[in-house]
């Protein structure tokens, strides 16, 4: 700094905080106008403007607030502004891209979604389609029973709704036939076994035939899909869609083999014989199973298997009243499925409270608007029958679910009962893997906890070229993580056989957006920040509950359109050269930060969330010490360390400076005070 520089004067300027996304303190504005010439010349928005008072540059909004300035909050004048007159209100420091597309980063396989979302808004549906095949074979899928993330993190919810990115997935498939060409490497002479079709084995299969490698799939049921064809009701993911998926993955040249079970038709020695790698993609098909009186009766069905009854095509009929036992997803699948097949209540019952319920808050609202009936906190007791079938259930009342430790270990107020008759009940409360594909004693060396132990950077198992992953590793996943878990494997796989394991394709020739200058030109339009999230148009109520027809009906290319322009294009700010800011004093209180600490004698200091010091400690060893502070100060944010062989006397200099400042110790120091 300059010694001419003017010492800085407090000018009691405004402080704004109440805006969406960022504040703006105009005391810290030295109006250098960058913000100003980003969002008019950059970005043509004009919601930033200038005026000269008194010989000062006075820098503003051209509005008394930015939605009326027409504010798209891109964020570029934060992104370029070198003072801190302008800052990111959710993000704390210099942000990382993982921060500023929280779409992305959310996303299990990484999808591009502001790239697919613009290429939308831009009518350039082709390109948009071949951004979300870069990611995943199953676009249709995902644009229907994905538990989309992304919008949970979208940063448009801060401004008033998520943008509709799953429905936007579905909408650029459907508008507009999918023409990209599905090229694949040339044949590797390498051959892999795949054992089971859902999502995470049809994923892997399709990466890995691209890839050029001769690729054949081992399936147990007479269709290829697992949970996909098997456990989704058709009126969330209809029967056609995924057949017309299934069949372009293997149009790649993917053998499939139905009817084949593992273990029984063939072996691992077998496919250890005939395949230079084997992937075990193995659901969890199987319904988790609990001991009560009663469980033996006619009448009480498991959740999976009246899934995959119905979507086989079997003709059941409920007659009498249905209760569902269970809170997630598959519970109110369930649920939405038996009130199709009768004309009596069905009633869930679960132990958790409504806002602890493991299902997705809008299959909860589905179903309630369907008339199915919610009974939160309480849990089955018993079921009464008349020695053949069962007539009713007991239900106690659930006061707590888990213990002081975390663990789950429901408790019961045994004073709070009540009988529910009803001439069905089925249990929906877990997924679990059938154990028998663990016979045999290779395959029990690589088991435990009913999963399979794998390398978590490879998904190897200790066997050489065997992988595994999906719900045999996992445990139960949703189906992007599945995919996201093919994928995984996919890439481990190609390395393993030689080759590079790089699962994308690059957009190349015409398949950008249409010019340089509208990738980073949004241009204004009135009323952006008010526009509303557009509903996805679904069918009344009182027409699909008795029926199996899709819910929801998708987009209209008027209606895909406008849901598109409500994209923020946070991605634009990761364009533009970052303002270097001064280097941070404190260090993040992280295990990743600790680790380049080097272990010698020195002193550190712990600081809480507000950058307060809580304690000062000299040590012989600062990163063995840092780590064992990590695991149990559960209110430190940062650090700071210097090394000193001389660290007992420097801790003693450290506590005497805080104390003539504080007039105490640090908190972690108050049991030497007396010392003091």
């Amino acid at each position: 700094i300059k010694k001419e520089t003017p010492q800085y004067i407090f000018g009691n300027l405004p402080l704004i905080k109440d805006e969406p996304l960022f504040t703006f303190d105009y005391n810290l504005c030295i109006g250098c106008l960058r913000c100003v010439q980003v969002c008019q010349e950059k970005r043509g928005i004009g919601a930033l403007g200038f005026v000269i008072q008194n010989g000062e540059v006075l820098v503003g909004t051209i509005a008394p607030t930015l939605k009326e300035s027409g504010c798209k909050f891109c964020l570029a004048c934060v992104e370029v502004c070198p003072s801190g007159t302008l800052l990111d209100k959710d993000i704390k420091g210099a942000p990382t891209e993982k921060e500023l597309v929280p779409c992305v980063s959310a996303c299990p396989i990484g999808m591009d979604v502001p790239g697919y979302i613009s290429s939308i808004a831009e009518k350039n549906f082709n390109l948009a389609q071949k951004i979300i095949k870069q990611k995943t074979p199953f676009p249709l899928v995902l644009g229907r029973v994905c538990f989309h993330p992304c919008e949970i993190n979208c940063r448009r919810s801060f401004i008033d709704d998520p943008v509709a990115i799953c429905a936007l997935k579905r909408f650029a498939f459907e508008f507009e036939t999918f023409e990209g060409d599905e090229t694949k490497a040339p044949p590797t002479g390498k051959k892999v076994a795949i054992i089971g079709s859902g999502p995470a084995g049809l994923s892997c299969a399709y990466y890995l035939a691209k890839l050029g490698q001769d690729v054949t799939v081992f399936e147990s049921q007479a269709e290829p899909g697992g949970m996909l064809r098997y456990g989704i009701p058709d009126f969330r993911l209809p029967k056609e869609i995924v057949d017309n998926e299934i069949k372009q993955i293997l149009k790649l040249g993917i053998e499939l083999k139905t009817n084949t079970v593992f273990g029984k038709d063939i072996t691992l020695e077998q496919l250890h014989s005939n395949y230079d790698a084997i992937f075990l993609a193995v659901g969890t098909q199987a319904s988790k199973r609990i001991r009560l009186e009663g469980i033996e009766l006619d009448g009480v069905l498991w959740g999976l298997d009246f899934l995959r009854k119905v979507k086989s095509g079997e003709n059941l009929i409920l007659p009498k009243k249905v209760a569902v036992i269970g809170g997630g997803d598959v519970a109110i699948d369930v649920a939405m499925t038996a009130l199709r097949l009768t004309d009596r209540e069905v009633q869930v019952f679960c132990l958790e409270g409504r806002d602890r319920m493991p299902a997705h808050p809008w299959q909860v609202q589905q179903a309630l608007e369907e008339g199915v009936i919610l009974n939160c906190g309480w849990g089955p007791k018993k079921i009464t029958g008349d020695g053949k079938n069962m007539t009713g259930v007991e239900l106690v009342k659930c006061i707590s679910l888990f213990d002081q430790e975390g663990n789950f270990k429901p408790q019961f107020d045994e004073s709070q009962k009540k009988l529910f008759e009803v001439g069905t009940i089925i249990f929906a409360i877990g997924q679990a893997l059938d154990s028998s594909i663990f016979n045999g004693d290779e395959l029990e060396s690589i088991t435990g906890d009913g999963k399979i132990k794998v390398n978590p950077d490879t998904l190897e198992t200790n066997l050489k070229g065997l992988f595994a992953g999906g719900d045999v590793v996992s445990g139960p996943r949703s189906v992007v993580e599945a995919i996201q878990m093919g994928r995984k494997v996919a890439a481990s796989i190609d390395k393993f056989l030689g080759g590079e394991g790089n699962l994308d394709e690059k957009l190349q020739g015409n398949e950008s957006l249409t010019s340089p200058k509208q990738s980073d030109w949004l241009g204004k339009e009135a009323g952006f920040a008010d526009r509303a999230r557009v509903s996805v148009p679904a069918v009344i109520v009182e027409q699909r509950k008795k029926s199996f027809s899709e819910l929801e009906l998708g987009y209209n290319q008027e209606q895909g359109l406008k849901e598109s322009q409500r994209c923020l294009r946070c991605d634009l700010r990761l364009k533009i050269p970052r303002v270097c800011l001064p280097p941070q004093k404190y260090l993040e209180f992280t295990e990743e930060k600790i680790k380049s600490i080097p272990d010698n004698e020195g002193v550190f200091q712990l600081l809480d969330q507000y950058q307060k010091v809580i304690l000062i400690s000299g040590t012989l060893h600062l990163r063995q010490s840092l780590l064992t502070e990590l695991k149990s100060r559960k209110n430190a944010c940062y650090f700071i360390c210097e090394e000193n062989q001389m660290y007992t006397q420097r801790e003693t200099e450290l506590l005497q400076q805080f104390l003539q400042r504080n007039g105490k110790l640090p908190q972690g120091n108050e049991a030497i005070d007396d010392l003091y």
